[in-house]
């Protein structure tokens, strides 16, 4: 078990943009940050996260809550993984059990997936370091592709043993269960005998982007031809090829930092990179790109370059790949090596400087690289140079920005030497949704700009849904703010008309709204809100010093989820740098007993309509001689109404 103080201390150093910012490209926006949503496909931010509260919002999925929570959504952390991760990350000492073999039956599947994981990780490591064998093979192996014992630590490579089932007999001596280590292909189970998959190779733990152990890579190193020089462990709960990049873990900073990613083939590629300093460098593990893949990237930068082989056989189908990227909106450059150099050889050739300089003189824009490529091929090939005309077209009709595709025509035109009004047509046949052809994309472009009648149901506020809701925000950001109210006493003048009777006092926010919903009998209809409005005045008239970003820890999800969506439901719409313009708005901390006041006003306003439909049905319902007192009753209740509405200066 975690201690308490450990939990705390963890929730009192942690950043929430910090933590977030390792997995999603956040900018700023204002007090707060913005970034694609890692929850959902959308080309349009919608995921917010708030230093000052210390709370995200993704507005696409509806997800929400604090730096644990979004471990818990994004990396499938149970609770205590979340705080281990947190700890690690800030250089918190946390105090752990050693777990029994009771709790270790008791953690579910995909948990035990990983656990075993990370033991395989452990063991592979240690065999390459601590056996004859490993330091013979592996380690060896390993300083002749000319990696330093620091690099091989920090990428935990290493080495399986050349015996049946040496790694399979250790696991099981452990604990570990032989349908965990089937279930994540480390074992190969047929009928009563067993196998160690990587039997013989030297071992890539291939991590998530938080740094969880999904599955392995491994290379043999004799020369069987019978068996496959790499070999990947089988997908399973945990690994899922097509959404996993080698080296996401260790370059997601870099990639954020620099605004770039270098796209490799293999694990080597990445590792000599990074060794050699170019840290922004992952690779897809020698599978075809995947959309998921791209999309990966696309949480930390829009920018990608494709480094290929000066010899790549299948560069062609590699091409596909850039395609895929730009249907995601991303930028492509992309840059090929001499002939018989790959990303690893050059890197391990070259000093940090000239690689860099290599890459930064030799990255290509995608078109530009394409069109060289495939006119290279075609020479004076009349048939053969219009097939790569549509090619390149075809790739630019990829690309959802139209400005782009417009300026990628012009560029095209310019390097094929072909009229642009031929590359539009053509354009126009490949994807006829956006270009029916090119004389009519002026008149798209006006269409853009009509009004269009859209016959729409016009969705009904729930009012007292919205001002509970306003309730729960206001107690959530102002509860023990200390405010001069003015209340309104319902009395009888001379005359006997109800009148409003104005009195000053200072009292707490919470207080305030405590006492008036108790007086006037008013309960929440909506079940969360209810729950949560109890929660906070419980919270908040036990300490004095309430903070929301260490309440929210303190409650179950389904409510955390709540309170980020009330909190940052307003900021999702807020225009910021106003005070840039000289326009000083004034903001809702200078009026909280106005909108306090405000707001318990609309709500009595909107119980008294309530009640007066409910007399007005009575009467019609009975129809009964008896019904004068009830329509004195809805007399009185509409006068006391006109009294609020003066008081709110407008009309209900």
């Amino acid at each position: 078990m975690i201690s308490k103080n450990t939990i705390d201390q963890v929730f009192e150093t942690v950043r929430v943009e910090e933590v977030i910012g390792d997995f999603v490209q956040l900018k700023k926006a204002g007090s707060n940050f913005k970034g694609l949503s890692p929850f959902s496909e959308e080309r349009t931010p919608s995921f917010m996260v708030s230093p000052v509260k210390q709370i995200w919002k993704d507005f696409s999925s509806g997800k929400g809550g604090n730096a644990v929570a979004f471990l818990m959504e994004h990396e499938h952390f149970t609770y205590p993984e979340a705080i281990r991760y947190l700890a690690k990350k800030y250089n918190i000492e946390i105090e752990e059990t050693e777990q029994t073999d009771e709790q270790k039956e008791q953690a579910n599947e995909r948990e035990s997936l990983y656990l075993v994981s990370e033991f395989a990780r452990q063991y592979f490591e240690r065999i390459l370091h601590k056996t004859d064998q490993g330091q013979a093979i592996g380690y060896s192996y390993f300083k002749e592709r000319g990696f330093t014992d620091e690099t091989i630590k920090k990428f935990n490579l290493g080495y399986s043993l050349d015996e049946w089932q040496a790694f399979t007999d250790e696991a099981l001596k452990q604990g570990y269960k032989i349908e965990f280590l089937e279930k994540t292909g480390l074992t190969i189970v047929k009928d009563a005998k067993r196998f160690d998959r990587f039997k013989g190779r030297v071992m890539f733990p291939i991590q998530s982007m938080s740094g969880r152990v999904l599955g392995f890579g491994g290379r043999i190193l004799t020369n069987d031809k019978k068996a496959a020089k790499y070999l990947n462990s089988p997908e399973s709960d945990i690994y899922h090829k097509s959404k996993v990049l080698y080296g996401i873990y260790h370059a997601k900073q870099s990639i954020a930092k620099d605004d770039n990613c270098y796209l490799v083939e293999g694990y080597t590629d990445v590792i000599q990179f990074y060794q050699k300093g170019v840290k922004n460098v992952v690779s897809s593990s020698g599978t075809a790109l995947t959309p998921e893949q791209i999309r990966l990237i696309n949480r930390l930068t829009k920018n990608i370059t494709v480094l290929f082989d000066g010899d790549a056989a299948g560069i062609r189908a590699s091409l596909r790949g850039i395609d895929l990227i730009l249907e995601q909106g991303m930028n492509v450059k992309v840059c090929m090596f001499p002939d018989g150099e790959d990303p690893d050889s050059f890197a391990k050739q070259n000093t940090f400087e000239e690689l860099t300089l290599y890459l930064e003189e030799n990255a290509q824009d995608f078109i530009q690289f394409k069109a060289s490529l495939l006119f290279e091929q075609t020479k004076n090939d009349p048939i053969k140079k219009a097939e790569t005309i549509r090619d390149i077209v075809n790739s630019i009709s990829k690309i959802p920005d139209r400005i782009k595709k417009e300026v990628y025509i012009q560029e095209c035109s310019r390097i094929m030497d072909i009229s642009e009004d031929v590359l539009f047509s053509t354009l126009a046949q490949i994807n006829k949704k956006e270009f029916q052809d090119a004389n009519k994309q002026y008149k798209q472009e006006q269409k853009a700009f009509e009004v269009i009648k859209h016959e729409q149901p016009v969705k009904k506020v729930d009012v007292q849904y919205e001002l509970e809701k306003k309730i729960i925000e206001i107690l959530l950001l102002y509860g023990n703010e200390v405010e001069t109210f003015e209340d309104l006493l319902l009395k009888e003048d001379e005359s006997g008309e109800l009148i409003l009777e104005p009195t000053k006092h200072e009292v707490k926010v919470f207080e305030k709204i405590y006492l008036d919903l108790q007086d006037d009998e008013m309960e929440f209809t909506n079940t969360s809100f209810k729950q949560l409005y109890y929660t906070i005045i419980d919270s908040l008239h036990q300490n004095n010093d309430f903070k929301v970003k260490n309440f929210i820890n303190t409650v179950e999800p389904e409510l955390a989820a709540e309170i980020t969506t009330i909190l940052m439901e307003d900021d999702r719409y807020n225009l910021d740098d106003w005070e840039r313009m000289n326009i000083y708005p004034k903001g809702k901390k200078h009026t909280i007993a106005q909108l306090v006041s405000e707001t318990i006003l609309s709500l009595r306003c909107f119980l008294i309509d309530k009640k007066v439909t409910e007399f007005k049905n009575e009467v019609i319902k009975e129809n009964a001689s008896d019904s004068r007192s009830v329509l004195e009753d809805v007399m009185n209740y509409s006068n006391l109404k006109m009294l609020l509405s003066r008081k709110l200066n407008r009309v209900l």
